[in-house]
């Protein structure tokens, strides 16, 4: 029964490490295509990208979303969104007005945080 115990817990563990490998792997696609590093680097993400940059992240696999003028990796959450398809609507687009909607719990707030990688420069 011991036996049985440690190795259920041995592959829960397992199973978490790997999903949290996967995860960090997803979040890490297409971002060697960033631009410059902003004059503020001590910021989470330290770069700056422009529209046209951020356009090119449309796709469930490299999704790439602007709110406030902050620009987010959310390419490893698209799948895991309560809402489906919804958060593709505006991939590599603006998508201020969609997350401060109705439909969002406050703890998006908090969470957005995760994903951001850099801030929008006009072009």
């Amino acid at each position: 029964m011991d036996v049985l115990v440690l190795t259920t817990l041995f592959l829960a563990l397992l199973l978490s490490l790997l999903i949290l490998t996967s995860r960090l792997h997803k979040s890490d696609d297409g971002k060697h295509v960033q631009s410059t590093v902003s004059s503020e680097g001590s910021k989470k993400g330290g770069y700056t990208y422009r529209k046209g940059e951020v356009s090119l992240h449309n796709k469930r696999s490299d999704c790439w979303i602007i709110i406030k003028e902050k620009v987010y990796d959310v390419s490893s959450y698209v799948e895991e969104h309560p809402g489906g398809n919804a958060i593709l609507a505006h991939a590599g687009d603006d998508s201020t007005q969609g997350f401060f909607g109705p439909q969002h719990a406050t703890r998006v707030f908090d969470m957005i945080d995760d994903f951001y990688i850099g801030d929008l420069v006009s072009e």
